[in-house]
């Protein structure tokens, strides 16, 4: 299919977007941005979220390394889903008992300023930084086969894509992002489901035997029991636990729009019915990745990794309407994270960091902070996929794990002590704690596996025989993010004494 044709496909659906931001938007303020009046449904909240908790990385980057790793990401997968218990019933409880608008504020009421601004600070850098990572894989691909074909440069497909997201999110931010989330998360699974079908039957065969012909190529395999290795079962699914925890948890932009829905029992809802059709959906795109694998196995294609799907989907091989769906379900995939980080970023720096909640600016002067402040995430933004670009890192999933493994950790130790334990904190030393933790976490996974970090940097570091004498091939996972967490517990148990914390005062 032509580029100027899935094009033109590409502007309708942002046409549509547009349609349902003006007719959300209408009489917003800053409430409705923010928290959406704490008046969403609970379903759309539950059904637009697993758009949210995808994203585009997940529809290219999953499928993707099932034929480096088989099924094993589903490890995760079911960390994930216990991961979720913990949020619905022990922290959203917390979160509507409070009557936040920003979680970080309960480390304010907990242990003061300092605090406060830490967690805002690491939510910031590591959404930001995530995001980014997952709207620049997805502007690759609208740019490797679409708009670069057209002669368009890909700075301006950046600028053009974040424009047309701020338009949709500029006004009613979460009200509108929750039903622009739902129609979203329907492009995305229709087209996951479409496409699986379209690929089985190219393959002259039913879902039986695909299944058949991908346990045949050992992709189905699911469990690592390799101690050493970093994926192993236990070091996944908790890593998955620990993952889910802090990266919807005790994270703004998720926790923004749950604690939108009005009661906390149907937050809960939200968040199980969610959780539990997240694992299917999961396991959908696996069996998507083996079948990609098995038909570019038997038809010669050589693309793996991120550059799979889209080579197969985009070939001359199928009809066109296929081309169509994917591009669709990928931008479906892609805008739900991104649209849903801006907004919550923006939520974050205007409560957290400038004091709205505090402030005596009137309605007006705080929407036109806010306004600011939203185009500047956006600006932020672009020049964080140019970064990437400049990078060219064709491993984005892993990526971000690893990154949110070094940035959540020090929010994973935060919150912890602050409900653990009953200590008071040295306010001066926080900030160097919540530093110290990711620190010791990097200088630990370094050592631990060298390798990585020499590809990211293209040198070598010498570490590779010191890490087998230290470690015995033992590779960290995704219990970074625990590690992590860990290190920034023990360091706040270092700076505190025995004592009634603030918010733990306030509560009892």
């Amino acid at each position: 299919m032509s580029p100027q044709i899935l094009f033109t496909f590409v502007i309708g659906y942002f046409a549509l977007l547009l349609g349902v931001a003006w007719y959300t938007s209408r009489n917003s303020n800053n409430e409705s941005f923010f928290i959406g009046n704490r008046n969403s449904n609970w379903m759309l909240v539950a059904f637009g979220m697993i758009g949210t908790s995808l994203s585009g990385v997940t529809f290219v980057s999953v499928p993707g390394d099932v034929g480096k790793i088989n099924f094993n990401y589903f490890q995760l997968v079911i960390g994930y889903l216990i991961g979720y218990v913990v949020v619905a019933f022990v922290l959203l409880p917390l979160y509507y008992k409070m009557n936040l608008t920003s979680i970080y504020t309960y480390l304010e009421k907990r242990f003061g300023v300092n605090a406060h601004k830490a967690g805002a600070f690491f939510f910031i850098l590591s959404r930001t930084v995530g995001a980014t990572a997952r709207l620049y894989l997805v502007i690759s691909i609208l740019q490797t086969f679409i708009l670069g074909r057209m002669g368009i440069p890909f700075i301006a497909t950046a600028l053009v894509i974040l424009l047309l997201i701020l338009l949709y999110t500029f006004e009613g931010g979460v009200r509108t992002i929750i039903f622009t989330d739902t129609l979203q998360t329907s492009g995305m699974l229709i087209g996951l489901v479409v496409c699986l079908i379209v690929l089985i039957k190219a393959l002259g065969t039913d879902f039986g035997g695909a299944w058949d012909m991908m346990q045949a190529k050992g992709y189905t395999r699911i469990f690592n029991d390799d101690p050493k290795s970093g994926l192993f079962f236990l070091k996944q699914i908790l890593g998955g636990m620990f993952i889910t925890i802090t990266m919807t948890g005790l994270d703004q932009e998720m926790m923004q729009k749950n604690i939108s829905v009005k009661t906390l029992g149907s937050s809960q809802k939200n968040m199980m019915t969610m959780s539990t059709i997240l694992v299917l959906v999961n396991l959908l795109f696996l069996v998507l990745g083996g079948v990609l694998y098995v038909y570019a196995g038997a038809n010669g294609i050589a693309a793996s990794g991120d550059d799979l799907f889209p080579t197969i989907a985009l070939s001359d091989t199928f009809s066109a309407s296929i081309g169509v769906i994917f591009i669709i379900a990928l931008i479906s995939a892609l805008f739900p994270s991104v649209d849903g980080a801006i907004t919550s970023l923006t939520s974050c720096f205007c409560i957290d960091i400038l004091g709205f909640s505090k402030s005596s600016l009137g309605e007006k002067d705080k929407k036109r902070k806010r306004l600011i402040v939203h185009i500047s995430f956006a600006v932020v933004f672009l020049l964080m996929v140019l970064l990437f670009k400049a990078i060219n890192d064709k491993s984005i999933i892993q990526f971000i794990i690893k990154f949110a493994g070094i940035t959540y950790g020090p929010l994973l130790g935060l919150f912890a002590f602050g409900i653990l334990t009953k200590r008071v904190l040295k306010e001066k030393l926080i900030w160097f704690v919540c530093i110290m933790g990711p620190v010791l976490t990097v200088v630990l996974d370094l050592l631990c596996n060298p390798g990585y970090y020499e590809g990211k940097l293209g040198v070598s570091l010498g570490l590779t025989q010191l890490s087998k004498d230290i470690f015995d091939g033992y590779i960290i996972g995704p219990e970074l993010i625990l590690i992590n967490g860990l290190f920034t517990f023990a360091g706040l148990w270092l700076i505190s004494s025995p004592g009634k914390g603030k918010e733990l005062q306030s509560l009892t």
